[in-house]
């Protein structure tokens, strides 16, 4: 693979012009099919099993009641302490604000308090229900807008009026100018760790065309898939993160060369050839990581992983061909000048320490970490393990308009709700009755809300609502518990586990919909398919990484650190979010549940990235061992090569990661955390602290492999070694004579 990667290398340096021209075309196609195919307007944030339990219900629902199809908002009315909302000037004021909320744009039905029966015990607040007559994602821009000036009557008389409901909700978030604080930061670290602002904007060139081939071309499918602002907030910020490093893996090795005297397009190929055999490898874990989501069988999680897997891919791309070519237009006014500081730091990396001392702080950790190497894994064992601790109470579901931010009006409405009638009123559960198999439907669809509202976690049962043929029925059912409680999750398996007695009772069959159950259902899937789901991310490393590295200690220590990665990764987000302890630091307003989907997203991300780190520290450890057969040497010399840039990669993913974490989308906020705070675990305590350690207890076992083992598996060359210890011609002629054979 390096001889091929060296020669695409060459040949993009060489032919420059020709590459730039065929990007310049990718990124128009990609734009114009975006432009005629799809767009921003058509993201859809409909998170949703097709299948399930709780959706066929919806389904049947928008069929036979089809004022339910719809979205659905809320008017919540406050009165002012010590008033009521029924008295005559704030009931008229209610009345009025319902009549021109009854003409707002897209609604079918407004249902008042009073007939609702949400007016609170000491009829201080009133929420009144508004139908639309589209879904969440086909509500016209301006429609809540209008909706929301609608109570101005009620306003003006001194009530205070919010805004809330599920047309307001969903965790999806647009890209906005905050996000590019991580493209900031990005360009100190690249500018110092070159020193040179000519090579620090390369990576951030390149990075930028991977995003928006990568961007545009999610963009282009949104008309013929349901694709979320979610996960095209995903594909910009690992598309961007990725496409950084990347670049920056490749151009630190062709600086390095440039520093040893080497020809331009000669170090273009051999950068290509090594760090580029490590760009692939890592590419293309986060691919399959990002691709093996489809396997949980959730759609829109399908399409999250596959839309990460396009920018990744896109990345990738870039960082061989593209690079390269710009490469060669830069020619050696990238080398660093003599006596630069530098070039100054590329001379005494390839010297090596002087006296025994450290060349640099890299070097310098490591030395440390492996100079009482039990201590060490103690150490990290002991930290990690106390952030994993909170784990054990991991709660998942989909974040709702409780987890809003304070100062929306969702939240406003969410809380009001709450505190006036209880917590189970947000998050109701809708039970579709089939009572075309009974005797008396409507008598049927009474005993079925009688025995519901007889369960003892039940709030209120509203009176049963049929379909004009009669074979239908509602029957809205409101816990006592909150929508993400245990205690609710467990109402609706007790309530689908009398299925069988109701229908023998009435003739009737029941199923449990609302959006409570679908979150419900979402989470109870995802949580089933986390465990086979991390099997196979694991088994995957194992096997990845015995090829590369044909050794059998290497690959389980780095599948471990990664376990332990994600396990201290997850606690952490449980501290943070669930239990709410330095929400401050994040921007969250009180404790809310997991987002169901984090731990897979998070772990396959995290997959791809620790591996990618793993190769890049331990390929150069395994280099020097290969040729002087001494374990602690070459964990320092690996260091001293390869410490510098895995701190910059990391410190740049934290960054872009970080920059996302103030987003207003709870799922987001979520994610950006865990990935953020999961690399700098991974790439600091795991891979800069831990393995250097076990490495040094392990010595030569660490890069022990059974003969027999050793005949079976292939020899990738990620490392480049058939390059580095065969030079290159500068001539036409790049492979080298063992890598031809």
């Amino acid at each position: 693979m390096a001889t091929l990667l060296y020669r695409l290398g060459r040949a993009s340096f060489r032919h420059r012009k020709l590459v730039i021209a065929l990007w310049l075309a990718v990124l128009a196609a990609v734009i114009a099919a975006m432009s005629l195919f799809g767009g921003v307007g058509k993201l859809n944030d409909d998170f949703s099993i097709p299948g399930s339990e709780s959706q066929q219900a919806l389904d049947t629902m928008g069929r036979e009641f089809p004022g339910t199809a719809g979205t659905s908002a809320q008017l919540v009315f406050t009165a002012p302490a010590g008033q009521k909302v029924t008295d005559p000037r704030y009931a008229a004021a209610i009345d009025h604000t319902l009549a021109g909320a009854a003409k707002a744009p897209q609604v079918v039905k407004v249902t008042a308090p009073a007939k609702a029966g949400t007016v609170s015990a000491d009829r201080r607040v009133a929420v009144a229900q508004v139908s639309y007559s589209v879904v969440k994602d086909d509500l016209d821009s301006t429609s809540l807008d209008k909706l929301d000036a609608t109570a101005a009557p009620a306003r003006a008389a001194g009530l205070d009026v919010d805004l809330g409901g599920a047309a307001l909700g969903g965790g999806g978030a647009q890209p906005g100018a905050q996000d590019l604080i991580g493209v900031g930061v990005a360009v100190i670290v690249l500018a110092i760790t070159f020193g040179s602002l000519l090579a620090a904007g390369m990576p951030l060139l390149t990075a930028l065309v991977g995003v928006v081939a990568g961007v545009a071309g999610v963009l282009s499918l949104t008309g013929v898939a349901a694709i979320s602002s979610t996960a095209l907030t995903l594909a910009l910020m690992i598309g961007l993160a990725v496409g950084i490093d990347y670049a920056l893996f490749i151009l630190t090795r062709h600086r390095s060369q440039l520093a040893q005297g080497d020809e331009p397009e000669h170090a273009a190929g051999l950068a290509t050839g090594t760090a580029g055999g490590a760009v692939v490898f890592a590419g293309l874990t986060v691919i399959i990581a990002m691709a093996g989501l489809s396997v949980v069988g959730i759609p829109f999680l399908t399409v999250m992983g596959l839309a990460a897997a396009l920018a990744v891919f896109a990345a990738v791309a870039v960082a061989l061909t593209l690079l390269p070519a710009i490469l060669g237009f830069a020619g050696r006014r990238l080398a660093p000048k003599p006596g630069s500081r530098a070039d100054l730091r590329e001379q005494a990396v390839v010297a090596g320490p002087k006296n025994g001392r450290a060349v640099n702080a890299g070097e310098k950790w490591v030395r440390l970490a492996t100079a009482k190497p039990w201590l060490t894994v103690l150490a990290v064992l002991a930290a990690l393990g106390a952030l994993a601790w909170p784990i054990k109470n991991l709660t998942l579901a989909l974040p709702d308009n409780g987890s809003a931010p304070a100062h929306t009006s969702q939240r406003a409405a969410y809380d009001t709700i709450d505190k006036a009638f209880g917590p189970g009123f947000n998050g109701p559960l809708i039970v579709l009755a089939d009572t075309s198999g009974a005797a008396n439907p409507q008598q049927a669809a009474g005993t079925i809300a009688k025995d519901l509202g007889a369960l003892p976690v039940v709030a209120a049962v509203a009176a049963p609502s049929l379909n004009d043929s009669a074979t239908y029925a509602i029957v809205q059912v409101v816990p006592k518990s909150a929508p993400d409680s245990k205690a609710t999750q467990d109402l609706v398996t007790a309530i689908r586990d009398k299925e069988a007695a109701i229908a023998k009772e009435t003739g009737a069959s029941i199923r449990v919909t609302g959006k409570t159950a679908v979150s419900i259902d979402v989470s109870a899937q995802l949580s089933s398919a986390l465990v086979p789901f991390g099997a196979v991310v694991v088994g995957l490393s194992l096997l990845l990484l015995l090829v590369v590295f044909r050794s059998l200690v290497v690959p389980v220590k780095a599948a471990l650190g990664f376990l332990l990665s994600i396990a201290a990764t997850f606690g952490a987000a449980v501290t943070v979010f669930q239990n709410g302890h330095f929400q401050s630091l994040v921007g969250a307003d009180g404790a809310t549940p997991i987002a169901s989907f984090l731990p897979v997203v998070v772990m396959a991300v995290l997959f791809g990235l620790a591996m990618d780190y793993e190769v890049f520290l331990v390929s150069r450890i395994h280099e020097t061992y290969h040729h002087t057969r001494s374990p602690l040497n070459a964990i320092h010399t690996g260091a001293r090569h390869s410490a510098r840039v895995v701190t910059a990669a990391a410190l740049i993913m934290i960054s872009v990661f970080a920059a996302f974490v103030h987003s207003e989308s709870m799922i987001l906020k979520q994610i950006a955390f865990a990935l953020a705070l999961g690399v700098l675990i991974d790439a600091f305590i795991v891979r800069m602290t831990l393995v250097p350690a076990v490495l040094a207890l392990t010595r030569h076992v660490a890069w022990w492999l059974p003969g027999w083992l050793a005949k079976r598996l292939p020899d990738l060359d990620i490392e480049g070694n058939r390059l580095t210890h065969n030079p290159q011609p500068a001539g036409p002629v790049p492979v080298p004579a063992e890598a031809s054979r």
